[in-house]
């Protein structure tokens, strides 16, 4: 063992029927460091993670903490030694509270064999004074903002006395301010020793956040670096095998016709917004957690009941009240939280990508199964999603490759204006180049696309006008040459009061 680890990990293999999803690969995380873990979806950092927090037993290898080799047969049994998990999708009770949630399983109890309100409530208000949280730990779990659930879970952590914590794509529904402080959370933890092994598809996170970064690929190990040697592309690069220069393609756009306005849309979070999408642009939306993007595009697809407000397409006034009238008038949408909107997770993969078009794919009540499966094979090959047959399980599927299924879904469709609300949310840098260039393309044939996103250099790459929106309004519409990251910023957060907003 290396003086200073206090994990390593030695040629771990784990396989499964017909997969070996991890091939020899080691790991060795440093006492107080922030270690990131790159590699495309299902390069087998999920796995790796899995392991190391004691949900899978590994094939062969071995498992070393502070020198002495171990096997966890449970995630209790890491948890005892130390080690805790904070998986993407929170693992809490909405009902109970900060402090129910903390403790769950192992609540404090007295003399008389009943639960300690007092020494709960108590105990946990501290570990949430530690990370210099202010909320009570008193309140409900539901009345928390996502930010604050998440600090919930890193304090959950500190109480089973978590000497290393696994972070998976933590940021991934957070906004600039709560990252922040997330960060600065995490910085609170290094002091105390803790080790944090990070996992994000951000790149700018990880070289803002992290010590040392390991890469990954097709389940093999490939380096290890400190953040000071290395840079965004070589670690790119490292992750996917080649170079991949130009993650955004080059636009050269030039202004046509309108093909979609939505004029005074009100609604939950929506206050009298306006705009207007010309063929073949991509018109980007921002602002901040709750600014009422999201919102609004769900408002035009008719996901969320419109209080008031017309949309027109070509000219034409259009019912737009359901998905299903949005669909039949040619809008697609690709919703932010796929696991609830965008997929059935409990259906193939084929059905899936088919629901939205059975339209085409059936005559009278009778579906074209020879149809469907060229169809979706065509979609599978072009975003290089990566499955095992086209009946498998969309559930199973690692996050990024159900993404690129909803996505699949919709091009499958064929409408002529998309909605692409996060389309690339905890999707890799490679993939996420390849939806690019496809976005890219589908405006070259005249598709029309309003992309909604929270990550910044994303949309500055990919889009040719920018709107921002801030408690629920539109406050500032730059074009492609004025586009200016701390001009956007400003605006999303109030920093600048004067209203810039047109059409």
């Amino acid at each position: 063992m290396g003086e200073g680890y206090v994990l390593k990990l030695e040629n771990i293999v784990k396989t499964f029927p017909g997969v070996r999803a991890l091939d020899g690969v080691h790991l060795e995380i440093r006492e107080g460091e922030v270690h990131a873990l790159c590699g495309e979806n299902g390069a087998g950092k999920s796995t790796l993670m899995k392991i190391i927090a004691g949900a899978q037993p590994y094939t062969s290898g071995a498992m070393y903490l502070n020198g002495k080799e171990v096997v966890f047969h449970s995630a209790k049994d890491a948890k005892r030694h130390g080690i805790a998990m904070i998986y993407q999708e929170f693992n809490m009770i909405p009902e109970l509270t900060v402090a129910e949630n903390m403790y769950l399983g192992r609540l404090p109890v007295n003399r008389a064999g009943k639960v300690d309100w007092k020494r709960l409530n108590q105990e946990a208000q501290e570990h949430l004074e530690r990370l210099g949280l202010s909320f009570s730990a008193r309140a409900k779990v539901k009345s928390l903002s996502v930010a604050e659930a998440q600090m919930t879970e890193i304090a959950k952590c500190l109480t089973i006395g978590a000497k290393i914590i696994i972070m998976d794509e933590p940021t991934a529904a957070l906004a600039e301010e709560e990252i922040r402080i997330l960060f600065q959370t995490i910085g609170e933890l290094k002091k105390k020793g803790i080790s944090v092994i990070y996992i994000s598809h951000r790149m700018d996170e990880i070289f803002q956040i992290s010590d040392r970064l390991t890469v990954f690929r097709d389940g093999k190990f490939v380096a290890t670096k400190e953040i000071g040697q290395t840079d965004y592309e070589d670690v790119v690069s490292m992750m996917v095998g080649r170079k991949v220069s130009n993650l955004y393609p080059t636009r050269d756009y030039v202004p046509k016709e309108v093909v979609f306005e939505a004029r005074n849309i009100n609604g939950p979070g929506v206050h009298g917004v306006s705009l207007k999408l010309h063929k073949g642009e991509i018109l980007g939306i921002t602002g901040l957690l709750g600014a009422g993007a999201i919102e609004l595009s769900k408002l035009i697809y008719g996901a969320i009941p419109m209080e008031s407000g017309e949309i027109y397409i070509n000219g034409d006034k259009k019912d737009c009240t359901s998905p299903k009238k949005a669909l039949k008038e040619g809008i697609g949408f690709v919703s932010d939280d796929r696991k609830q909107e965008g997929l059935v997770l409990i259906r193939s993969i084929r059905e899936n990508i088919s629901m939205s078009s059975l339209k085409k794919l059936t005559r009278g009540f009778s579906l074209n199964k020879k149809l469907e499966v060229k169809c979706v094979q065509e979609q599978v090959k072009a975003l290089n999603i990566k499955i095992s047959s086209d009946q498998q399980l969309t559930g199973k599927l690692s996050g990024g490759n159900q993404q690129k299924v909803v996505f699949a879904k919709v091009l499958e469709a064929d409408s002529d204006i998309l909605i692409l609300a996060e389309p690339t949310r905890g999707v890799d840098v490679g993939a996420k180049a390849e939806i690019y260039s496809i976005i890219n393309k589908l405006t070259e044939c005249g598709k029309s696309i309003l992309m909604i996103s929270t990550d910044l250099p994303e949309l500055i790459g990919i889009s040719d006008r920018i709107l921002v929106m801030r408690e629920g309004q539109l406050v500032l519409n730059v074009s492609k040459q004025e586009i200016n990251q701390e001009k956007i910023l400003a605006h999303a957060s109030g920093g600048v009061n004067k209203h810039e907003s047109g059409n």
